[in-house]
């Protein structure tokens, strides 16, 4: 095996069209109400992907070092669970990819607000700085905040509200209060694929002491909060989709919510935790095919 190769499967590259969702979305919206600037849209892009790719780091080197990552855990075999990384490694990497997101980050900031909207900046800088924090304390440390169940609000407002709301905030320096119903969206979509796998790992997690949110309502309520979520994002959706359509395209979106009708089908009858491990690839890719057609439906 070559040593690319391990980084690779532990840069998860399956979340990462996931990850940029909420850009998409965000960026549309700003296309049509007339704000567009492609060296905006690249940088946060580049953004998103860094923390998502830190997050998936710091993720398997936190899960690694707590014996999380373990023999009784269903999902593929983790980077330093397999010893094809070492935790050393691992640690360098996690400071190396979070060092390259934060100037991504200060670039994204200076084509957008320059010098001279300082206070702006100096918000989104601290918003970037939480985000790097967030995304590596999900499980890494001893206050790591994915083994108390707060995982699901990281993902919320990292991926969903600062995603969507931020980034039309980044071309536009104002503010479109209905987008915060795409913003919820893509936020509570980003949390079904949390949550499918935290209802895959749920009895490994609790062996492990990794304490998620279903580990705290158990697989039944774990199921409706999944059904929840979903049917939740869909209906925001269509709120905003009902205030601002103007043509039949700015509903093509729902095109995408079929395949997620399906899994949640599979979801109410699964007995099987290992069955929900293609699930999760299911979801991410509808997000992004959801974003995709919310975005062009927009600017067609």
């Amino acid at each position: 095996m070559s040593r690319i190769s391990p980084w690779i499967n532990a840069a998860r590259l399956r979340t990462l069209p996931l990850s940029i969702s909420g850009i998409l979305v965000g960026s549309s919206i700003a296309a049509y109400d007339g704000y567009f600037d492609v060296a905006i849209f690249s940088l946060a892009l580049g953004t998103t992907l860094g923390l998502q790719i830190l997050s998936n780091f710091a993720n398997d080197y936190g899960d690694g070092v707590k014996g999380t990552d373990n023999d009784d855990r269903i999902g593929p075999i983790r980077a330093i669970q397999s010893g094809l990384i070492t935790q050393k490694d691992m640690l360098r990497a996690i400071v190396i990819t979070a060092a390259a997101t934060l100037l991504l980050a200060v670039l994204l900031i200076y084509a957008s607000f320059g010098v001279d909207k300082l206070f702006s900046a100096l918000i989104f800088f601290l918003l970037g700085i939480a985000a790097i924090i967030a995304a590596i304390k999900y499980t890494v440390g001893n206050t790591a905040y994915g083994y108390k169940g707060m995982g699901d609000i990281f993902v919320f407002i990292f991926f969903g509200l600062v995603a969507v709301y931020g980034s039309y905030y980044l071309y536009s320096h104002d503010h479109e209060v209905v987008s915060v119903f795409p913003a919820i969206s893509m936020g509570l979509l980003s949390v079904a694929v949390l949550n499918l796998n935290n209802l895959r790992d749920r009895i490994s997690d609790e062996k492990a002491g990794k304490i998620t949110l279903v580990v705290k309502m158990g697989e039944k309520k774990g199921k409706d909060y999944h059904y929840a979520i979903i049917l939740g994002a869909l209906f925001c959706l269509l709120i905003y989709s009902a205030i601002n359509a103007s043509e039949l395209n700015d509903f093509i979106y729902l095109l995408a919510f079929i395949p997620l009708i399906f899994h949640l089908k599979r979801v109410v009858l699964n007995n099987d935790p290992k069955a929900l491990d293609p699930e999760l690839k299911i979801v991410a890719l509808s997000t992004f095919g959801i974003a995709l057609l919310f975005a062009l439906g927009l600017i067609w």
